[in-house]
């Protein structure tokens, strides 16, 4: 392997479960280059401040305090011990008030009792997952009867065209399949939102139990 087939390597490695120094920098990385795409697929949930809501794989912690200002009470679900460090800095004093609680765990096994959240969002995170089923209906099972579920994810078709991601271990999965799954899981698709901004193309797709 190439000094730049390693970079690129290394790079997708901490994409999906960014660790140490380097993985704090991945995280802030991802605050920055993902802020349109979360900030709309927190909005999607249309929160009205009442709700509990959880944040599945929320690396940088970007989506955390978006939460945070339009809902009282927050956990966030993470697999990178750095990321769950940094946002607890990060949220130490939402920690503190208990308005805040985070748990490390995967989106296919979470950390939650049946039905105790009303609002879920993840974002670029399902590329990571090989059981997608499993993951899903770990969301619903986590989901409140009536709640509402937001998944993010870019565009496979454009994500596919760059190599470092499909060299390394990216699952891009067509839209209508992630559909088909989060039908079988029981979460009904209420509407899919484009985001396109010159090559931006970002997909949410907001589904209800």
């Amino acid at each position: 392997m190439g000094l730049r087939e390693g970079f690129q390597a290394g790079l997708a490695r901490q994409l999906g479960h960014p660790s140490g120094l380097r993985g704090r920098v991945v995280g802030a990385m991802l605050n920055r280059r993902n802020r349109e795409a979360v900030v709309k697929a927190v909005d999607a949930l249309e929160l009205s401040g009442d709700e509990s809501a959880l944040d599945i794989g929320f690396g940088g912690g970007l989506g955390l305090g978006l939460l945070l200002r339009k809902t009282a009470t927050v956990q966030g679900v993470e697999i990178s011990k750095t990321m769950l460090a940094r946002a607890g800095t990060t949220f130490r004093r939402e920690i503190a008030a208990g308005r805040l609680v985070l748990s490390e765990g995967p989106m296919t096994a979470l950390p939650l009792a049946d039905g105790t959240v009303d609002a879920i969002v993840t974002t670029n995170t399902v590329y990571f997952v090989d059981d997608l089923e499993r993951a899903f209906a770990e969301v619903a099972r986590v989901l409140a009867p009536g709640g509402r579920f937001v998944l993010g994810v870019g565009d496979p078709d454009l994500m596919g065209r760059a190599r470092m991601l499909t060299d390394n271990g990216f699952r891009l999965r067509p839209v209508a399949e992630l559909e088909a799954a989060l039908a079988a899981a029981g979460l009904g698709l209420l509407r899919h939102e484009r985001i396109e901004r010159g090559p931006f193309r970002f997909h949410l797709l907001v589904t209800g139990k």
